[in-house]
């Protein structure tokens, strides 16, 4: 690890103490360490993708896509294009990190990364629902599969963007550094 910046105390106001975070690192090493916890989380939401992009690309070769209404088309190809959109989204920071790497910008690029990460999770989350609106259109012929993506994609919402807010706003002023503050991942951290 890099070295840690001098201080007395554990304390909020220590040099080199995170106020957002509490933890006692320079700026490259919050860097490196936020770098790791976005490359976890990409690989899990790039496999997703990956695996709902390649279903998506094999079905227009299936011999049933021809008889899809006009609407049901229309829709694949919402579903498609979003899917492109969020795998060149998720994919994006790899390009970025490698475009910029040894030029000294690890906290810019953690920062850039970590926004298109989260364009990416939206984008997915238009992706899955565009995809099960297809596919149920498609098994049910009637309204019902509205309803069923309605409520897939409320649980999608209170999964992925609800319960965090609500850990959020449930911890209050608990947070080291008396709450509040930007997300660690985009926190500029301690400066000289």
């Amino acid at each position: 690890m890099g070295r840690i910046p001098a201080g007395g105390g554990t304390g909020r106001d220590e040099p080199g103490t995170n106020p957002f975070s509490g933890r006692r690192e320079t700026e490259e090493e919050r860097a490196d360490r936020q770098w790791g916890d976005l490359l976890q989380e990409l690989r899990v939401a790039q496999t997703g993708v990956q695996i709902l992009f390649g279903f998506l690309l094999a079905v227009v070769f299936q011999p049933r896509f021809a008889d899809l209404s006009t609407a049901d088309r229309n829709i694949y190809v919402v579903t498609v294009m979003l899917g492109s959109a969020t795998a060149a989204a998720l994919i994006g920071p790899v390009s970025y990190h490698r475009l910029l790497t040894g030029r000294r910008m690890k906290p810019q690029t953690v920062l850039w990364a970590s926004r298109l990460t989260k364009l990416g999770l939206g984008l997915l989350f238009c992706t899955m629902c565009s995809a099960l609106l297809l596919i149920l259109r498609v098994a049910l012929h009637n309204a019902a599969a509205l309803w069923l993506v309605g409520g897939m994609a409320l649980w999608f919402l209170v999964c992925w963007f609800v319960f965090p807010l609500w850990a959020i706003a449930r911890d209050g002023g608990r947070r080291p550094g008396g709450g509040g503050g930007a997300p660690d991942a985009e926190d500029p951290g301690p400066r000289p």
